[in-house]
């Protein structure tokens, strides 16, 4: 976790001629602002009206251009955003004071453009810095008004307006906006082109202190996500700008506002009032309970509002005598945000595809030091790797071989085999219970001694006696004979093998596993002669393997039973003290015979086991054809399923080579695209001739196509009105 600290908290005076300098006064470090108030003389002589407060906050911007406020509020915030850290900078105060004109600036002008566009071309610029990383730039727009959650980006053709009502969701990620919608912006222009996009859906209104007053609370919200280019490096980090203009508080006795007017400001009153309520409750350390679902605009900021997260609020105020009680409380605000703290953390996450891969290199990598510990243990043979079809048909063989009594024991190798072979072990079993039953079946008839229904039936039909026996049951000195099925009765053959012929051309489609019979005696007879054959050279080739493999197991118990007869040769000769001949060790002549079976030993494995790698082969191969056969027959098996039984005969017809059907698509090279007009053609004569310099081109080309989109929509508009009339 981050350390924790206090949240930045700047003032910003708007420029007035009628400034009053007695009663609002700036310190010398440009962080004071002190206020001083009039006595009200009509209060009496006895008056303990307070006339002097002082704010001690971060930073005092008095006739600050639009460059210093960003470089001295936004800068680090946006910086440490690529980092990973989570921020947000937030507008404040009183109608008229100049919030919007902060955030967002004068879109006309690219000089006075505000906070959010500077935002957006550092994000992209840094993205330019950083060629080590991938990194996805996306945006939102969330406008509250009258506490009711709109999409101002929904006007936009490809989203359209959302049918269920936007809703505030909490999550263990944090809180976001279920139905507000999220946009890819790839480009700096892109990212303008959305910003104005929903500048012109904000609902404004005309005001006593605000002729294009904002009536909502707007929140633009900046998604980060940065992955590393390197394939290794499985950590991505993620991060959020929220970049939030308040709507301006206001005194409605002074301001007299009425109608539409009077219910908006009630409603931002209120929304502001319960914000206040929020930061007097954060600041203070013995809360347990925050309030931050009274109204839509605290829960909507509930991460940004003493979460995880650099958080700036810019308050601005007034600089005029007539506003002084406003100012006051606009700065008692300020000074409340200070004693919020917050935790910045860096927000890292784990991609999951990459993490597989590492996972994969770091087990590719642990089985290689697996085999060359069992090389150094002389353990050649054994594999760590999930078994294969072969091997488990082998084990399956071992253990069938094994229950007849032709093996005496089965070789282990490791526990994954170990796990196998009782696997295999519960496998014969059920095979053997079913080929028992299918056998029972296939010769008598079963009844379940509780079915006291069929008993009953039976017993009527005379094959059954009344002790519950069957007719011709074993009594312990012969044999009996069951109920014979009516299909196996003597004459009966022909009559039902007709019956049988019948009953194939049901209304009904047979069922798969009938059909597949006939289609294997028929259409599909050479395909699955040929999957027989395949499947009878696998078996035989499993066979080889399986006996070769008993044989390189004999040898090796035999190469280690030499081994150690040799070793105790030789620890014996040790013992007795050993003999030379002109520099040649001189050993005994049972010693000699078993040096000369150790080697044809050796060579016998070498030769089997390359036997046993070359079966190996061959079984991979045969087992690939025999896929192959078994793929093409179920498929050979589906299209005649279907022809036969499901598709009309008049459609078949058609469908057949020179029918009436056949697919089309249109050609690619009918797509053209449109060339540019005179329009186009002057804006991009004008991007090469603007005046402010390159870094203004994205600004002003993304400012004139909003223009010309919302200019079509107008005459269009106009147009289908006029053909009304």
């Amino acid at each position: 976790m981050g350390t924790r600290k206090k949240v930045h908290a700047f003032v910003r005076v708007k420029p007035t001629d009628d400034f009053a300098h007695e009663m609002i006064k700036y310190g010398d470090d440009n962080k004071t602002i002190d206020i001083h108030f009039k006595k009200d003389t009509r209060r009496g002589v006895v008056n303990n009206q307070l006339t002097d407060w002082s704010f001690k906050l971060d930073g005092v911007l008095h006739d600050a251009s639009q460059d210093l406020v960003y470089e001295t509020v936004a800068k680090d915030v946006v910086s440490q955003a690529l980092n990973g850290y989570n921020g947000t900078i937030m507008c404040y105060g009183q109608t008229g004071a100049g919030k919007t004109y902060t955030m967002t600036g004068a879109t006309e002008n690219y000089k006075h453009r505000g906070i959010l566009p500077r935002v957006l071309q550092q994000v992209f610029k840094m993205i330019e810095e950083r060629p080590t990383q991938a990194i996805t730039v996306r945006v939102s727009y969330l406008e509250i008004y009258n506490e009711s959650l709109f999409d101002l980006l929904s006007t936009l053709p490809y989203v359209g307006p959302s049918v269920t009502p936007m809703t505030i969701v909490e999550s263990p990620q944090g809180v976001f906006i279920k139905g507000l919608s999220v946009h890819l912006t790839s480009q700096e222009e892109d990212a303008f082109s959305l910003l104005f996009e929903g500048e012109t859906n904000r609902i404004i209104a005309s005001h006593t202190m605000n002729k294009n007053s904002s009536r909502s609370h707007c929140i633009f919200t900046i998604y980060v996500e940065a992955h590393s280019r390197t394939l290794s490096d499985e950590k991505y980090i993620t991060s959020k700008i929220n970049l939030v203009d308040l709507a301006g508080s206001e005194r409605l006795g002074k301001s007299r506002s009425e109608g539409r007017v009077l219910k908006e400001a009630t409603y931002i009153n209120k929304s502001l009032s319960f914000l206040e309520q929020a930061i007097i409750a954060l600041g203070d350390q013995k809360r347990d309970h925050i309030p931050f679902r009274q109204c839509k605009l605290t829960h909507a900021l509930k991460d940004s509002l003493g979460g995880n997260c650099n958080m700036v609020l810019v308050t601005n105020i007034y600089g005029e005598a007539s506003q002084l009680e406003e100012t006051l409380s606009s700065l008692r605000f300020a000074s409340r945000m200070k004693l919020v703290t917050t935790e910045p953390a860096i927000n890292e996450k784990y991609d999951a595809e990459r993490m597989v891969k590492n996972l994969e290199k770091e087990l590719a990598l642990l089985k290689q030091e697996l085999a060359i510990h069992d090389s150094l243990a002389n353990r050649t043979l054994v594999n760590y790797d999930p078994m294969d079809e072969i091997q488990i048909a082998e084990i399956n063989s071992q253990v069938r071989r094994y229950l007849e009594g032709t093996l005496d024991e089965i070789d282990i190798i490791n526990l994954r085999q170990i796990q196998e072979v009782f696997n295999q072990f519960r496998v014969v079993l059920s095979q053997q219970e079913q080929e028992v039953e299918s056998t029972l079946r296939r010769k008598y008839t079963l009844i379940d001694k509780n079915d006291f229904a069929t008993i009953s039936a039976v017993q009527k039909a005379g094959l059954v006696d009344d002790d519950g026996h069957l007719v011709g049951e074993p009594d312990g000195q012969g044999f009996g004979l069951g109920v014979a099925p009516f299909s196996t009765r003597p004459g009966k053959k022909s009559k039902s093998k007709k019956m049988f012929k019948e009953q194939l051309r049901p209304s009904t489609p047979p069922t798969k596993p009938v059909a597949f019979e006939d289609f294997k005696n028929e259409r599909g007879s050479e395909i699955n002669r040929i999957f027989k054959e395949n499947k009878s050279i696998l078996n035989e080739r499993r066979k080889r393997a399986s006996e070769t493999t008993q044989r390189i197991n004999a040898i090796k118990r035999e190469i280690d039973m030499t081994k150690e007869a040799l070793n105790f040769h030789k620890s014996l000769r040790e013992k007795q003290g050993e003999y030379e001949n002109k520099g040649l060790m001189i050993i005994d002549e049972e010693e000699f015979l078993l040096i000369l079976k150790l080697k044809d030993l050796k060579k016998q494995y070498r030769t089997e086991y390359q036997d046993l790698q070359d079966l190996r082969a061959e079984i991979q191969y045969c087992q690939h054809l025999v896929d192959q056969c078994r793929h093409r027959l179920l498929m050979e098996f589906d299209i005649w399923y279907n022809e036969s039984f499901f598709v009309p005969e008049d459609l078949q017809a058609a469908l057949k080579p020179g029918g009436s059907i056949r697919p089309g698509m249109m050609p690619l090279s009918r797509i053209v695209s449109l060339g540019e007009d005179d329009q186009d053609r002057f804006s991009r004569l004008q991007q090469t001739m603007l005046p402010e310099g390159p870094d203004s081109v994205s600004f002003y080309n993304a400012k004139v196509k909003t223009e010309q989109k919302h200019n079509y929509l107008k005459t269009m508009m106009g147009l289908q009105q006029t053909h009304r009339k």
